[in-house]
């Protein structure tokens, strides 16, 4: 188990893009309500307060042109604009692209309002950072979305991933590992509900050096662990999953909440977005626990050295991360 950690380690560390190295999965929103002929209300919501501040910006067709100045305003997590758009003989047919989506891990979500009550929705991301409108979409497609971007947020969010790892290098037995796992759970996904709802709500960077700091605590306990001692995080590791899956909770929460969805479509999307992120979590485990059978299968052989690499690699990220994003945090105050 600790030599196919090793891998996984190096590999999210080496292959991952620099943007992915922190809790910097934050969907953009871009949505236009038809208000008559030509003529839409439009708000644009770009994530902000990051690590990483992103570049992104809408780019209209040239028969579209702004009728109103537009209102900018700083909110939690976002940059908000609102404006009047108008569009000579609409804007069906025609293409908008998010300008600087190309050169970023996340994704933006477009929807079109159109008066005869067709929605059209569709989720932009770097591979495709344009789309043509016309037509309909349907509940299905919308409802994939939701499920592709809670997969996307946990499997790019990488300082997740190194919590479920130091986790893995904890849990000694399938039965206390089932038992860790359902409790990282059920508490991140308690607070992601918590926040997605608006019953409560925790500051963007405040929070993402907490959960820095719940990677650098588990880096001594996997020493502690390898080296035979014991504590209450190894005695229980449980107990620890559940208390640091609060804090992971808001932070998956950030991948729905910038997005300011419909109140009707709140409830679809709470519950479609959670199960993609216990899709990814429970295939990130899978691989984990399948490439290390095959290393014991395969008796691959690995110097000493190797074994102790999990834990010092998991503990200095959380220790680089922690004091990286504290900085980012007081400089903010």
């Amino acid at each position: 188990m600790t030599r196919a950690l090793a891998v996984c380690v190096v590999l999210l560390v080496v292959l991952c893009p620099a943007e992915a190295r922190g809790h910097e999965v934050r969907p953009g929103l871009l949505d236009l309500r038809e208000t008559e002929p030509g003529v839409y209300l439009l708000l644009w919501k770009q994530p902000s307060g990051g690590e990483v501040e992103l570049r992104l910006s809408p780019l209209f067709p040239p028969a579209c042109r702004f009728a109103s100045r537009d209102r900018q305003q700083i909110t939690p997590g976002a940059l908000v604009v609102r404006g009047t758009l108008r569009c000579r003989d609409g804007i069906d047919g025609k293409t908008i692209v998010i300008a600087g989506l190309e050169a970023t891990i996340t994704d933006v979500l477009v929807r079109l309002h159109h008066r005869d009550g067709r929605l059209e929705t569709y989720m932009l991301r770097p591979v495709n950072p344009s789309v043509t409108f016309g037509g309909a979409t349907s509940a299905m497609q919308r409802s994939l979305s939701y499920l592709r971007l809670g997969v996307d947020h946990i499997l790019l969010g990488v300082d997740h991933l190194l919590f479920v790892l130091g986790l893995l290098l904890i849990v000694r037995g399938t039965r206390m590992l089932v038992k860790t796992i359902t409790a990282f759970t059920v508490a991140h996904s308690v607070t992601l509900g918590m926040a997605t709802l608006g019953y409560a709500s925790a500051p963007v960077l405040a929070l993402n050096a907490a959960i820095a700091l719940s990677i650098l605590f588990l880096g001594p306990e996997i020493v502690r662990a390898r080296n035979g001692g014991t504590s209450l995080t190894i005695r229980n590791p449980w107990v620890v999953a559940f208390a640091f899956g609060l804090l992971h909770g808001f932070g998956f929460a950030s991948g729905l909440t910038t997005l300011g969805l419909p109140h009707a479509e709140i409830p679809l999307a709470l519950l479609l977005f959670n199960v993609g992120v216990e899709i990814g979590q429970l295939v990130f485990v899978a691989l984990v626990l399948l490439l290390a059978r095959s290393f014991r299968v395969l008796e691959v052989p690995w110097p000493r050295w190797a074994s102790a690499l999990p834990a010092y690699a998991i503990g200095t990220l959380g220790a680089y991360w922690t004091i990286q994003r504290t900085a980012i945090l007081i400089a903010a105050l």
